[in-house]
């Protein structure tokens, strides 16, 4: 049973059909979800990018911009699944979809109690109100939900963009992201150049610790990348 002070998985919705956007909306509240509506593809472009979406259900024939188009666009960059919802039912379409990042793929007519079935099979245990999203590394724990970051046990404080680009790194975990990638997943403020990427990486290091900092790799050339687990030195023979 969910209880009162769970957090509820945020799903967006991007569905231009309006009977089905809104039967959507009210059966995905209705299932204890928090629910983002955007009609049109170029609005819904930069959502996941600019706010934490725990999933996406996206419609493939979208004005503005195509369901596919969206996905090339994710692909390297948000890191929640995504359901494709359509009318399009080819083999050519499915693979298509899946090529392009999809996590699943339910064509319409749909039965409501169906899609949310495969929404909480990927959401797995926290669509049933269990503790949020935490990422582990060395002596840090990252609270993805409390947008918190704890070294020992100890809140480190990091600021709003700093949380942000630590998340995107260990989201992604082992892929080079340049940091063109990075700032446009992590910054909000429409900053993007090169230098300030920089700067957070290097106060996230101080603030870790060395420990943590060796799990925060530059890629020379393109940026960075976060290393799950590092390789363990080799033992001195005597």
């Amino acid at each position: 049973m969910t209880t009162n002070n769970a957090v509820a998985s945020k799903i967006l919705v991007v569905e231009d059909d309006a009977p089905i956007a809104a039967t959507l909306v009210r059966g995905l509240r209705a299932a204890g979800f928090e629910v983002e509506l955007s009609v049109r593809g170029d609005q819904a472009q930069e959502l996941p990018l600019r706010s934490r979406f725990d999933l996406v259900v996206l419609d493939w024939n979208l004005p503005g911009l195509s369901g596919d188009a969206l996905l090339a666009h994710w692909r390297h960059r948000v890191a929640c699944p995504v359901i494709v919802l359509t009318a399009r039912v080819t083999l050519e379409d499915r693979l298509r979809a899946f090529e392009l990042g999809a996590a699943d793929y339910v064509s319409k007519p749909f039965f409501l109690e169906e899609l949310v079935a495969r929404i909480k099979a990927r959401l797995g245990r926290r669509s049933e109100g269990s503790e949020g999203r935490k990422l582990c590394f060395a002596n840090v724990v990252v609270d993805c939900d409390a947008r918190q970051t704890l070294v020992d046990g100890a809140d480190v404080h990091l600021t709003q963009h700093e949380q942000n680009v630590l998340t995107v790194l260990v989201e992604r975990a082992d892929r080079a992201l340049t940091r063109a990638q990075i700032a446009s997943a992590a910054l909000t403020d429409g900053e993007v150049d090169e230098r300030t990427v920089d700067s957070h990486v290097a106060r996230l290091r101080r603030k870790l610790g060395s420990d943590a900092a060796k799990h925060l790799q530059t890629v020379w050339g393109i940026g960075y990348r976060f290393v799950s687990a590092l390789e363990p030195k080799p033992s001195a023979r005597s």
